[in-house]
């Protein structure tokens, strides 16, 4: 995994059981406006995929009790977004601009930094 995934996945797994929640509903906001399309724009081999996965569960496993006192199915809400999050920021160059805006806004408007989109 790239060290600016890695990053991400370490930013926000350390990030307060509210403002996941914040960005949870974020992104339910967004999945009318193309975010489920963009989800399934990302297209990554089944090692990539795997990494990103294990990276997101190893960070956010030891507070699953902690997210699901905040909110019940908050853990996983969180695995789910943080890894749509983490491959968004992998492969950037499969997203259109918009998609990527789309995938990761939820995060930046939190204050999580992500890298600049790079066109494919």
């Amino acid at each position: 995994m790239h060290a600016t995934t890695a990053l991400f996945v370490e930013t926000v797994a350390s990030l307060s059981p509210a403002t996941l929640a914040d960005v949870f509903d974020h992104t339910l906001r967004l999945r009318r406006r193309g975010g489920r399309e963009a989800s399934r724009a990302l297209r990554l081999s089944a090692s990539e995929h795997s990494a990103i996965d294990h990276a997101v569960r190893s960070a956010l496993l030891p507070r699953a009790g902690e997210l699901d006192a905040y909110r019940a199915g908050l853990f996983s809400d969180a695995l789910s977004l943080c890894v749509i999050g983490a491959r968004s920021v992998a492969k950037p160059a499969m997203l259109t601009r918009e998609q990527y805006a789309l995938l990761t806004g939820p995060f930046t408007a939190v204050g999580v930094d992500v890298p600049d989109h790079v066109a494919g």
